[in-house]
Order: structure tokens, then C-alpha cells, then sequence
């Protein structure tokens, strides 16, 4: 029948509704649906509605009878018309209803910044979108707003998202930044400035630090280090590989709040107000571990080729370094040079940690990745012959 068709819907069986369903075809439309059914073994039926313009009274009790005989049906892509009737009518109770994805396009909008998840992009004055690499990213996306909400509650200022959208063949998340810029734009527009909107960043990562999360709310940062350095085994000297996991192992486990991946493109400021944006890495564990991941930002990434510090912070290295140097001193609150110079340190040792693991694992055919991996081992070895502990 023209109005059904089997198919599937992110690997699962699902049947295709088409045009409208009601009282003149609902009889022949469910007779096709038994027969699409019979055989199968299904856990989960998936009506998919994106072409489904309206379903009638009639529509709706080959609905009911499909709930009542036990199967777990979901209805996917519905149309605004079509869920204002299954809302109505309470089936949006009674089953998952998921509304079909505004479409929007990203072409010619400027990049604000990416990460290993996705790219965030500034769709007009009053929106930015993170785009996911992972074309079927939805779980992921539910997981980042759950954990945006988390934070809001807990006080953390966040960009909370409003709606999901298709952007070509990957999702997106929006997000209301009414005229807000990145730390990195307003340092770009008034570099004079620079310490005023470093010391507005180093408050804003001083107070997620201070936020305590109840136990197992969160991914603990040490564990996924402790694997990094595990992955590690053979490709450092024995005895640096083991000094490496020992000092990680040592670091005391703690329950409060870390972005994960803390640099100036992830922190917008409204309205003189800071708003954190890509919250899919938030987690737990000792300071040490958000220090490492922000050296990275302004540092490790761009040491083999400092025009990688340029595509991804959007500084030169140069000013990238200066932030670096006065996040430090703003965070640990000091002057003394060989105070700072020892956290440094400690943070490179858990940053080079995992820039040597990330590239062994996606470069390591390449003369970039070589170059990469040759540096990173040297700095790494050379920092683990005089660093005993990772704590301050």
C-alpha cells in the first residue's frame, strides 16, 4: 500500500507513514501493517512520520491497538501538525513521539571553535549551533544537555540548549547567545585588555573547581589519565612509562567539577556575563587535569607547527603563550616564577600524556605525526627525570 513501506530507522525495524491516514484507508493501512509485521521479532517498532501530513481518529486506533498488544512503538520525524495530535489526544503519553529536526545550514557562518566532538558555529546575532561529527550523535547530544542542566543547577554558568536540528547529515544543538562573544574574540578586538578578560576566564574556572558533585555524577578525569598512560606501555622507557602511571595513580581523588577542555573558544561572554558552551567533557578530578588540557590549548598543540595554535585557539602563539603565563599567575594567585614554573610543569606532564597518546593513535603514519610523537617523547621524558609528584 502507497501509504506504508517498511524500512529502517537508525538500525532498527521501522515503517514508513506516508500522506494522511483516516477513516477511508485506516482499515487497509493497518492490514499492511500486520503483514510488514508478521515474522518479525522486533524489540522496538519504529513508526517513522516524516512524511506523514495528517492522521485521523481512525489513525489513531491502529495506534491503540498497537500499544495494547504489547509492542514498544515509537513514532519518529512527526511533523508539528501531526504531534500536536498525538499531544492532544495523550498518545505523546503513551509512547516516545519525537518531532521531526528543524533543518538549518551552515554554510558561510563563522566557526567560533571545534573540539574532537564538533564544531561550533554562529548561526546570526542570537545563535550559535555545535555541530557533531558523529552523524548519529543524538544519545551523545541528550548526555551534553543532561550534563549542561547538571551544571546549571549546581550554579555553573552555562549555555543551556533549546532545540536539536539537521545540519545536512548531522545533528545539532542550538544555543541562545544573544551578541556574545568568545574570551578569544574580545582579546582578538582589545588585546590591550587582555589581563581584564583573563582574569574574567580564570574566575569563571576557579568557580567551576570550587563546585562539589555528588559521587558518580560525572566521569572521573583520573581514571580516563590513568588509561592514557597504560596505552603508553612500549613507547616510553619502562621505568618513565611506570613513574608516569605511579605519579597519576597518587594524585588524590577528588569530587569537584572540571570543564575538560577549558580554553578562551569554549567561554562566551553576554552581556558582561561569562556562559560556558561544549559541556560533553565536564567531569571530576585534582586541577592538574584541566591545567594539562588548557596547556595543550595554548601550548602542546602548536609546538611541532605553531600555525595548528592558529587555526584552533585562533591565536598566534605568541599571544596564546601570554595567556597561558597569566592564567597560571591568576589561578595560583602568586608572582613567584619557580612556584609557577613547577605547577606548569606538572600540568605538561599530564598534557603531553595525552597529546602522545592521541597522536601514536591518529598520526603516527604521517611525518606531521611523527615529528609530533619524536617531540612529545622527549619533552615527556625529560620532564618525568625531575617531576615526582603531579599534586600542588
Amino acid at each position: 500500500m502507497e501509504n506504508i513501506r517498511k524500512t529502517t530507522y537508525n538500525g532498527d525495524f521501522a515503517i514508513a507513514l506516508q500522506g494522511q491516514i483516516d477513516t477511508a484507508n485506516a482499515a487497509a493501512v493497518e492490514e499492511s501493517i500486520k503483514n510488514l509485521l508478521e515474522g518479525q521479532e522486533i524489540t522496538l517498532l519504529v513508526l517513522d512520520a516524516q512524511n506523514l501530513r495528517y492522521i485521523s481518529s481512525a489513525g489513531l486506533r491502529i495506534l491503540l491497538r498497537l500499544l495494547k498488544s504489547g509492542k514498544n512503538v515509537k513514532m519518529v520525524n512527526v511533523s508539528p501538525e501531526v504531534y500536536d495530535i498525538l499531544e492532544v489526544t495523550g498518545f505523546s503519553e503513551m509512547m516516545t513521539v519525537e518531532k521531526a529536526f528543524r533543518e538549518v545550514s551552515v554554510d558561510g557562518c563563522e566557526i567560533i571553535g571545534q573540539g574532537s566532538n564538533g564544531i561550533v558555529y554562529r548561526l546570526d546575532a542570537e545563535t550559535i549551533v555545535k555541530v557533531y561529527r558523529n552523524a548519529d550523535a543524538l544519545e551523545e547530544m541528550q548526555r551534553e544537555r543532561e550534563i549542561s542542566r547538571k551544571a546549571f543547577v549546581l550554579g555553573i554558568p552555562t549555555a543551556i540548549p533549546y532545540d536539536v536540528v539537521r545540519v545536512g547529515d548531522k545533528f545539532g544543538t542550538v544555543f541562545e547567545l544573544l551578541n556574545a562573544r568568545s574570551i578569544t574574540k574580545l582579546i582578538l578586538a582589545e588585546p590591550e585588555k587582555m589581563d581584564e578578560f583573563v582574569t574574567v576566564f580564570v574566575d569563571t574556572l576557579k568557580l567551576i573547581h570550587n563546585t562539589a558533585v555528588q559521587p558518580g555524577q560525572l566521569p572521573d578525569m583520573k581514571t580516563v589519565a590513568l588509561d592514557w598512560a597504560d596505552f603508553l606501555k612500549g613507547h616510553l622507557p619502562d621505568d618513565l612509562q611506570q613513574k608516569l602511571y605511579d605519579m597519576i595513580a597518587a594524585v588524590p581523588d577528588h569530587d569537584y567539577m572540571l570543564h575538560g577542555d577549558y580554553h578562551s573558544n569554549n567561554v562566551m561572554v553576554q552581556n558582561g556575563e561569562p556562559l560556558l558552551i561544549d559541556m560533553d567533557t565536564l567531569c571530576v578530578g585534582h586541577p592538574v587535569f584541566e591545567l594539562a588540557s588548557t596547556f595543550n590549548a595554548y601550548v602542546g598543540f602548536g609546538e611541532v607547527d605553531p600555525d595548528v595554535t592558529l587555526r584552533f585557539i585562533k591565536l598566534d602563539r605568541e599571544t596564546a603563550h601570554a595567556v597561558w603565563n597569566k592564567l597560571l599567575q591568576l589561578y595560583l594567585n602568586t608572582d613567584d616564577q619557580d612556584y609557577i614554573r613547577s605547577v606548569a610543569e606538572k600540568a605538561m606532564v599530564v598534557g603531553y600524556t595525552r597529546l602522545l597518546r592521541r597522536t601514536i593513535r591518529r598520526e603516527s603514519d604521517t611525518d606531521y605525526g611523527k615529528a609530533c610523537i619524536a617531540h612529545y617523547k622527549k619533552r615527556l621524558a625529560e620532564l618525568l627525570e625531575r617531576v615526582d609528584t603531579l599534586v600542588f
